[in-house]
Parts: structure tokens; C-alpha cells; sequence
């Protein structure tokens, strides 16, 4: 029986027609080319699967190319940050390139320009070259500069490589067109004078050349084939492939092919924004577990296989458009579901009293793990007298089809006994402080006992009083409100901040299994949720993210479809 091949994405079809039209030894060699100025999101672990999937899948080379052309909002500790992230997604890089290595050569390739022709000083400012290339309908204004003589040029330039001029008196210009219908071929400005110490260059330069100039020019250097870019860069390609035609030898020349970025729902992208919340302290920082930033997420207790997964469920596309989180959430707990122990935590505890278990006793139950895995075995528990148990998990006076504990009524401890309620203890205000209960002595779990076979309802998780270990559990929800928190026009995005996507306990108990519980391990608290161990925590005090509920929103909406 024939196997049926995997349909191609467009991309991959542009490669594949790529390495057969250059024949046997051609390899392939993408980019991943982020700007050291914030945290990685989402959005670019799409384009980090992709670039670095693609060099993988053919067998190619894959280059981590910091674009640090701008000091003033570029942070070694962004440099770091993104290499950590890619390392915890499972790639790595072939090449660790930074576009400020290249800072001389792209120099003297400018002055080359300067040369030829195709490039001039301009003294304008910055409002008045944005007002003369007015709109794609009218062609736009030449500057007065333009025409300067090649030696004024290379004598401007090189006096603002010297810093003879203040910030911002002066750019180089590429001149192309100032009639096209495409804004960015109108002599867009290739360098700009910043003071500004740079993390790998220091005060080496005061001028800096801009994206449009730099990313072909360095895709060039580092021999790219395929320059993959999200779709807004579609309308720079030409003024890419510009570029390179001024400073090619040779037929060799990288392509520059467009993908749709990714878009969540409940989710901002931009890193302007991003930021925005870490300075206004809506956040606690780029790694808050409320933030789409790869560090986030993983400090939320997210998994790189189910972000690795969830980027090749969405695919490559050539059009927007907005994929709903609760996809990224299936995904998160599918894996989540594979892998995590199963542990006993609750929440909001309620003693209850075994009043027929003899006192000053204990004994062992056993739990699977995981009974998604057989390898991860059991361990024991305590089972006491005395217990605690979720408080919604009791009424005195419950309705019909209620199956947790009530008074008169049965439940199964998990892996225990099964007990009944026979009274409650209150407090002066009337709130429960113990349930006292009975217990059926020949119902243990794997008892093997026909009373162990009886079949009730309800089964409840629990903690012994005996070894309750305290811990914090952080609940984190959705940081916005609303599903496109960045598309109203009359509302600024902070205007759907949700108030309660943190809410902080110090009630809960846990098993002492969970003692020796380490920064970023994860667990299936029972019936309540996927936590993961935050960094805060000690060995004296637990702290544990919710990363999310066990409800799958979105495998429930695809079995109603």
C-alpha cells in the first residue's frame, strides 16, 4: 500500500523546486534574524519553528542573527534571553552572527554607492523627507541634496561616520525613484547619526545603517538562500533585491519569501506594547506567566513540544488571519496530559474526622503517577483519621443529582475508603470546620474485598492532616478581557486589561510528595488543574503556577462542529 506523501506548504514547494534546479549538493541555509530589543513571543517561536523546521527537514544550515542596529533600544540581556528561548524550544543555531559584525563592510559598501551614484547625503529632517514622498497616488518631491556631487557626498558621510554632525542632522539616502508607486523605493535613507553606546561596539560609531539596508546586505554575507519573512515585509522585496543588485558579484543572491505572522486571540504581539505593560507594571516582568513571551510561557508551566506542535498544526499560510489561544491551550494540555504526575492538592480545604478509624494510626495507600504512562509507576500516600478535603466538595444539604459528600451520604476517597457524612462542627459564624464521617473498613481501594467493588458516585481527592504541606498557588487567567484587545480604534488595549488574571492563595495543602519539587516541574493537581513549580519558590515555600484548568474549550467547540 503507497504511502501518501505529505502535501508541500508554499514555502516548502520554493525550496524543493530551489534544491532541484540547483542539483545534487545544493543545500539550503535560512535565517532567524530577531532584534535584541525585548523578550521573545509567540509569534516569533512561529517563525523560529519554521526557519529553523526548514533547515532541519532539508538538511540545511540555520543561522541566529541578532539585528542590532539600534543601541538605543538594544540590551545584552535581550541577546541572552533569545538564545535561552530558542535552546528551551530545541533548536540550535548554526551560526551566531550579529549584523554589527558586518558594520564596516556595509560602510564601505554605502560609500561605494556613493560612487556609483546610487546614494547621496541629505541634510533634510526627518518630517521634511516624510512630507515629500507624499502618497502612493502622487509621485513625490526630490530632495535638494539629491543632486550633490559624488565628492561632497563621500566627504558629508564620512564627516558623519567621524561625528562632526549632531544626531539627526544628516542621513544617507539611497536614490532610487521618487516617483514609484512603492512608498519604500523613494529614496529610503540607509544611515542615520546616533550617539549612542552600542552592547557589542561601544562608542565605535555614531552612524547606524537601517533594517531596509542591513537585512539583504547581511543575508548576503552569511550566503542565506531563502530569507523568510512575516507577510508586512511583502512590500519591502523590492527595495531588498535592490540592494543586493548594487553590491552582488556574481549570480549568487538570497530570496526574500513572505509568511502570514501569527495572531492570537486574547493577545498582544507588538513589543512596543509588550513593554508598555512591563514598565507600567501591569506585568511583573517579561517572564510574567500572564505574557505571550516564550519565557512567559514557560514559566507558566507550557511545554516546547506543545508550541513545537502547535506551530505545525497552524501551519504556513500566505493571508492573515487570527488563530484562537484555546487551540495553543489543547495543545499545552494534550502534552501536559502525557507527561505530568498526578498529584493530591487542596485548595480550599475542610477537615473531615474518620470517627471510627482508631486514633494514632496511619497507613499507606498507593497512586499511579500517571496512569497515562506505566513506566511512571506508583507512590505511596498517607491515609489518617483526620484528612482535609475541598469545601465545594461538601453540602449539608445537597440536591438530587449532587455526587460529592453530604450529610447521609457516600463518597470514595481516592486510592482510600469510602466514608459517609454524619454531622458537621461549626464555627460562631456559622462556617463548617469539621465534617465528621464514618468509614467503611473493608472498602480500600485494590482491597480485592467485595466491599472495595461497591460502586458510589462520587470519589473525592484529599490530603492527610498528618503530612499536609502548605504551598502558594498562583491562578492565572487570560491577561486581556477581550479577544482582540489591540482592534478598536476608540479604546486603547489597556482598556481590557483583566483584573483578575492573577489571583494568589496560601490556603491550599499538598501531598509531602510535592516537597521536593523543583522550579519549573509540572503536575496534574487532580481534578483541579496543570501547575507548574514557579522560580519564586523555596524549599521552605512552594509556589505553584496554575497553567491551566483541565476543561479543553477548544476540543469541545471541534466535536460540536
Amino acid at each position: 500500500m503507497a504511502v501518501e506523501k505529505k502535501s508541500l506548504n508554499f514555502i516548502e514547494a520554493i525550496i524543493e523546486e530551489y534544491l532541484e534546479e540547483k542539483g545534487e549538493g545544493a543545500k539550503i541555509h535560512t535565517r532567524f534574524p530577531p532584534e535584541p530589543n525585548g523578550y521573545l513571543h509567540i509569534g516569533h517561536a512561529k517563525s523560529i519553528c519554521l526557519n529553523f523546521g526548514l533547515a532541519e527537514q532539508y538538511n540545511g544550515l540555520c543561522n541566529l542573527r541578532f539585528d542590532d542596529t539600534n543601541p538605543a533600544k538594544e540590551e545584552q540581556e535581550y541577546v541572552d534571553s533569545i538564545k535561552e528561548d530558542i535552546k528551551w524550544l530545541g533548536f540550535m543555531w548554526d551560526n551566531e552572527c550579529f549584523t554589527s559584525d558586518y558594520f564596516q563592510q556595509l560602510y564601505d559598501w554605502a560609500v561605494q554607492m556613493i560612487k556609483d551614484g546610487t546614494a547621496y547625503v541629505d541634510d533634510q529632517s526627518p518630517a521634511e523627507i516624510a512630507e515629500q514622498k507624499k502618497t502612493p497616488t502622487e509621485p513625490g518631491i526630490k530632495s535638494p541634496y539629491r543632486d550633490r556631487s559624488v565628492e561632497e557626498n563621500l566627504d558629508l558621510f564620512e564627516r558623519m561616520k567621524n561625528g562632526e554632525f549632531p544626531d539627526g542632522s544628516k542621513v544617507l539616502r539611497a536614490k532610487i525613484d521618487m516617483s514609484s508607486p512603492n512608498m519604500h523605493m523613494r529614496d529610503p535613507i540607509m544611515y542615520r547619526i546616533l550617539r549612542k553606546a552600542h552592547h557589542r561596539t561601544a562608542d565605535n560609531w555614531c552612524i547606524y545603517p537601517m533594517y531596509d539596508y542591513a537585512h539583504g546586505e547581511s543575508d548576503y554575507i552569511e550566503g542565506i538562500t531563502h530569507s523568510i519573512c512575516t507577510l508586512e515585509f511583502e512590500v519591502h522585496r523590492p527595495l531588498y533585491n535592490w540592494f543586493l543588485e548594487q553590491i552582488k558579484d556574481g549570480e549568487y543572491a538570497p530570496v526574500q519569501r513572505e509568511f502570514a505572522r501569527l495572531n492570537l486571540s486574547y493577545t498582544i504581539m507588538s513589543k512596543r506594547k509588550l513593554l508598555q505593560l512591563v514598565n507600567e507594571r501591569h506585568v511583573a516582568g517579561w517572564d510574567d506567566p500572564r505574557m505571550p513571551t516564550i519565557s512567559g510561557m514557560r514559566r507558566r508551566g507550557y511545554t516546547p513540544a506543545a508550541i513545537r506542535k502547535f506551530a505545525d498544526t497552524i501551519g504556513v499560510a500566505k493571508r492573515e488571519n487570527v488563530i484562537d489561544v484555546a487551540l495553543l491551550e489543547h495543545h499545552v494540555r494534550e502534552d501536559l496530559n502525557k507527561i505530568t504526575p498526578r498529584m493530591m492538592v487542596v485548595t480550599d480545604p475542610v477537615k473531615i474526622i474518620l470517627t471510627n478509624y482508631p486514633e494514632g494510626i496511619t497507613e499507606k495507600v498507593y497512586a499511579d503517577n500517571n496512569p497515562e504512562d506505566e513506566s511512571a509507576g506508583k507512590r505511596e500516600m498517607t491515609f489518617s483519621r483526620e484528612l482535609y478535603i475541598e469545601r465545594s466538595d461538601f453540602m449539608e444539604d445537597a440536591p438530587k443529582k449532587y455526587f460529592r459528600l453530604s450529610l447521609g451520604n457516600e463518597v470514595r476517597l481516592k486510592h482510600g475508603y469510602i466514608i459517609k457524612a454524619e454531622s458537621v462542627v461549626k464555627d460562631e459564624n456559622g462556617d463548617i470546620t469539621e465534617i465528621h464521617c464514618s468509614y467503611d473498613a473493608d472498602s480500600k481501594s485494590g482491597s480485592g474485598t467485595e466491599a472495595s467493588k461497591r460502586r458510589v458516585k462520587g470519589t473525592l481527592h484529599w490530603v492527610s492532616a498528618e503530612v499536609a504541606l502548605p504551598v502558594e498557588i498562583r491562578y492565572y487567567d487570560r491577561l486581556f478581557t477581550d479577544e482582540a484587545p489591540d482592534g478598536h480604534k476608540d479604546k486603547d488595549f489597556l482598556d481590557f486589561i483583566n483584573e483578575h488574571s492573577l489571583e494568589v492563595s496560601h490556603k491550599a495543602l499538598a501531598e509531602p510528595a510535592l516537597k521536593d519539587a523543583k522550579p519549573e516541574d509540572k503536575f496534574q493537581f487532580q481534578r483541579i488543574g496543570y501547575f507548574c513549580v514557579d522560580k519564586d519558590s523555596t524549599p521552605e515555600h512552594l509556589v505553584f503556577n496554575r497553567t491551566l484548568t483541565l476543561r479543553d474549550t477548544w476540543a469541545k467547540m471541534q466535536k460540536k462542529k
